[in-house]
């Protein structure tokens, strides 16, 4: 793990956005993705997972409509970056891949937020990542402009 990345993770020890159809058939909102049926739970199905985009989170909900305060903070905080092109798995939809992905990461709580395949962590760490300005520079590695820089930039030319 590099960086910010493995001292966030340590300290408490992420276009794609479209609308796409679930194993049960229904339709989820944007940014939603099904998992698919059959080993959605399993080491080398969550591997590519969390591998296919450059930021995936695991949540309980949708962006849309998160089901619980925690993935709901870890959307707003994207939000706030300006962070729109990610992939989100709704935990809720599959109980093996509810399991699966903390298994997988080691960690026992949803929501949980990849950067570029790496597991950074839940609500708490992404959190301290956005207050101490450790998640603008993730973002900037993977290519992704902080909105806050935006938002900075225009305040300092008032």
């Amino acid at each position: 793990m590099s960086g910010s990345l493995g001292r966030a993770a340590a300290t408490a020890a992420s276009a794609l956005l479209r609308w796409g159809r679930g194993a049960g058939g229904g339709l989820r909102g944007p940014g939603v993705r099904a998992a698919g049926s059959g080993g959605s739970g399993s080491s080398e199905h969550l591997d590519a997972l969390v591998k296919k985009d450059k930021v995936v989170v695991f949540l309980k909900g949708t962006p849309e409509q998160p089901q619980c305060g925690f993935s709901n903070a870890v959307v707003q905080i994207l939000r706030l970056h300006g962070v729109h092109d990610y992939a989100a798995y709704n935990v809720l939809d599959d109980p093996q891949l509810r399991q699966g992905i903390k298994d997988y990461s080691n960690w026992p709580t949803i929501p949980q937020v990849y950067l570029n395949g790496e597991f950074v962590g839940g609500c708490d760490i992404l959190l301290q990542m956005h207050q101490n300005g450790d998640l603008v520079e993730e973002l900037k590695k993977l290519g992704i402009r902080s909105a806050l820089l935006d938002d900075t930039k225009d305040q300092d030319s008032k």
